[in-house]
């Protein structure tokens, strides 16, 4: 065959649509990042896209931006939609299921998130699950948020699983050598200041535990919810622990680094997580971890490596910290088996080529396919 007629391999092209800034530096949008990375590593075009209004509750600047950068693209494109920004635009997403090949990222229902009433629950639910009937498949980033999504309706066919992956990094301070860290512990979380992380349940354990000898370094954006977060930081203060903790705030990648590196345990009292990539980025560094058993927890945290109590539970947390700060057997053990979960965590390459795969085999129907049409609306 004449060399100027071998195929060309035609570059996969992706776009991915997100809720306001891409660049922030929370978990889901951190994964969405990763996985732009390994993409264009793979030889991918990957548009991203940040749609402008409010989200989940989407306001109408959040439709129109919406139905604009969906209408942009051309027919049969194959198009990411993060979890955040589709499950409130049902509406949007159907105008154009039929002829494009739209992908639902799912990090956690929306229905999920901590402090709606049930009319809100439900209103997030049936927003959710019609939006994702419009999509051709549905990642999740944890086994847990598959088997939920059961109940919204969407088929094991159409699932796939891309757990997060987590960044190579040097062992911690009181990791590197076999002598047990002495007082004062210090405690690390990282974890924006909202309702669902469960920072109010951590200060009341904290405050039963003033005779110990302990600080708190807490690391997470104060602007999402500030009406809690002043809350927070209120609580600190009438208890008597303004000189025990640090509200950093958020922090760059350097102090977020050095932040680990200084720490003895690793803190997350969140209420529910979609998987919880800190526990793994604290276990990435040998520390071990005191979290909870909501949601993904449950199978992120590798019992081995630290302890995981119900979640919302201040008396079985302030317990599970005077265990780890009273017995050096206890510390010891879970320090050891940091050390040996940290040896089997996947990284971001082998969590991009799961993503990946995930993306292949999406059929390409034809445009306005009556047959398509019909399955979308009786779903």
């Amino acid at each position: 065959m004449p060399e100027d007629a071998m195929p060309v391999e035609v570059m996969p092209e992706l776009t991915l649509i997100v809720a306001g800034d891409p660049d922030q530096c929370t978990g889901g949008y951190v994964y969405d990042a990763r996985m732009v990375t390994e993409l264009r590593r793979q030889g991918w075009r990957v548009a991203v896209v940040g749609l402008e209004g409010r989200f989940p509750l989407a306001d109408p600047k959040a439709r129109r931006s919406m139905t604009a950068a969906l209408g942009r693209l051309p027919d049969a494109a194959r198009v990411v939609i993060d979890g955040l920004a589709m499950g409130g635009l049902p509406e949007e997403v159907e105008q154009h299921a039929a002829r494009l090949r739209i992908i639902a990222l799912v990090h956690h229902p929306l229905a999920d998130e901590t402090g709606l009433d049930l009319a809100e629950q439900r209103a997030f639910r049936e927003s959710e699950a019609r939006a994702l009937a419009a999509a051709r498949r549905v990642i999740v980033t944890s086994s847990h948020t598959a088997r939920g999504l059961t109940a919204y309706g969407v088929p094991d066919d159409r699932l796939r699983v891309a757990q997060p992956g987590v960044a190579p990094a040097p062992l911690a301070a009181s990791a590197l050598g076999h002598d047990d860290p002495t007082p004062p512990w210090r405690l690390l979380c990282v974890a924006t200041l909202t309702p669902r992380k469960g920072h109010d349940c951590l200060l009341e354990a904290l405050a039963g535990l003033q005779g110990r000898d302990w600080t708190l370094e807490v690391i997470g954006s104060h602007s999402r919810d500030p009406a809690h977060a002043a809350r927070l930081l209120e609580t600190t203060r009438r208890d008597g622990l303004t000189e025990r903790i640090v509200w950093a705030g958020e922090r760059d990648a350097a102090e977020l680094a050095a932040a680990y590196h200084r720490a003895d345990l690793f803190v997350l009292p969140s209420l529910y997580e979609g998987y919880g990539m800190v526990v793994t980025e604290a276990l990435a560094r040998g520390l071990p971890v005191i979290t909870t058993t909501g949601g993904a927890l449950a199978d992120t945290l590798p019992p081995e490596a630290g302890i995981a109590v119900p979640p919302g539970d201040a008396r079985a947390l302030r317990e599970a910290l005077s265990r780890w700060m009273d017995d050096a057997d206890v510390r010891r053990r879970l320090r050891c088996g940091a050390g040996q979960a940290r040896q089997g965590l996947a990284d971001w390459q082998q969590a991009g080529q799961a993503f990946m795969a995930a993306l292949a085999g999406i059929p390409v129907a034809p445009i306005g396919d009556p047959a398509r049409r019909e399955r979308r609306l009786s779903s």
